[in-house]
């Protein structure tokens, strides 16, 4: 294995392992152009789709997306601590996720505490996060109640969690009930509290999957997978407050076959968001004004099946669209003035890429 040089920056790719998929796979991201070379990767993983970065570094963590077996859940949350010098993945423990299909994590800016979402069973909980990276059992468990208009929403589901920057709220976008859950983060006892604003709706049959906030604060951004939209959000982070300004289709307009949103990710110098559609397997791009409001720029191919997930470099240079039923990561340079994408040329071969996340070494 290769040792990396100190600020190289890694890719870590969470995938299905239903087909040809070995587990986590880490590649190197070339700087000046994208294009990313095999390294390693953590194998023997049963689906381990999403994936989230420790904040000071030293580990990963990974869901396995699983369901029920003989009547009981099957998903859990396991834990890699990282080589620094390598980037490889060495693993450390596993807990149970008290639900089915465990789709999407993050931990806190303490490092203290992992948030984790269950799809199926529509339900979140909270892990308390050990000295050497190791996850201990749940220090609160939240089933999520109700139901929305679609058929796909006869139930809860959790389908992502997020912090917001000063590290005060907990933001679950929940598929089937339609709304944002809004809860405090009790960083003493690792426990979701009530928050004055328990949620905000967004429209009946919109199936909001995932979210993300601007860089300054003021505003947020929900990706609804059910009816193709993306809607605008301003942000009181007093309050942890979410109040909706506008929602958009991520679509062109007149297209009629079938598609599902997925990913979202706020361009790092707060001009730009882009979301992924499946189906029409493109990154649809918008620009924010002052206000936060949106325009749509247009949309870009991901020249694969099923951008499920993607991600921005943190230099905000590079995008890097997972396809997953091509089996494909394709790079795609970012325009900073427009904000548009071009495709590089760069095509790494991944099976089944569901989840990019950027790592740098230690130095």
């Amino acid at each position: 294995m290769a040792q990396q040089n100190s600020g190289d920056l890694l890719v870590y790719v969470g995938t299905y392992t239903r087909g040809k998929s070995e587990g986590i796979y880490v590649y190197r991201m070339d700087a000046s152009t994208g294009a990313l070379t095999p390294l390693s990767k953590a194998t023997g993983l049963k689906d381990p789709s999403f994936l989230t970065l420790h904040p000071q570094g030293g580990a990963l963590y990974a869901v396995n997306e699983l369901g029920e077996q003989d009547g009981k859940f099957a998903g859990g949350v396991c834990a890699f601590a990282i080589d620094p010098k390598t980037g490889a993945l060495s693993p450390l423990n596993q807990q149970p996720s008290h639900g089915a299909a465990p789709c999407h994590l993050v931990v806190d800016a303490t490092g203290k505490w992992l948030v984790l979402a269950n799809y199926t069973s529509g339900s979140t909980c909270v892990y308390p996060v050990q000295r050497d990276g190791r996850l201990g059992e749940v220090s609160h468990f939240v089933q999520h109640e109700g139901s929305s208009i679609a058929p796909r929403q006869k139930g809860p589901h959790a389908h992502s969690v997020t912090i917001d920057a000063a590290n005060r709220y907990v933001f679950v976008a929940d598929l089937g009930l339609d709304k944002i859950l809004i809860y405090r983060l009790d960083l003493s006892q690792g426990r979701l509290l009530p928050n004055e604003q328990p949620w905000v709706r967004t429209h009946p049959g919109a199936g909001p999957r995932h979210f993300d906030f601007h860089p300054s604060g003021r505003y947020a951004y929900g990706i609804n997978e059910l009816d193709s939209t993306m809607t605008a959000f301003t942000y009181d982070a007093g309050r942890g407050g979410l109040t909706e300004i506008q929602s958009l289709s991520t679509l062109p307009e007149g297209f009629s076959g079938v598609t599902h949103c997925a990913d979202i990710h706020v361009h790092p110098s707060g001009k730009f968001v882009y979301g992924s559609n499946r189906g029409h397997d493109s990154i649809a791009i918008f620009a924010i004004d002052e206000q936060g409001r949106l325009t749509a720029v247009g949309h870009e191919p991901t020249q694969g099946k099923i951008p499920r997930n993607f991600g921005l470099d943190p230099t905000g240079t590079f995008l890097l669209a997972a396809n997953q039923d091509s089996d494909t990561i394709v790079t795609f340079r970012i325009d900073p003035q427009t904000g548009r994408l071009k495709a590089t040329g760069h095509v790494a071969e991944v099976p089944a890429p569901v989840c990019v996340k950027f790592h740098r070494v230690a130095s």
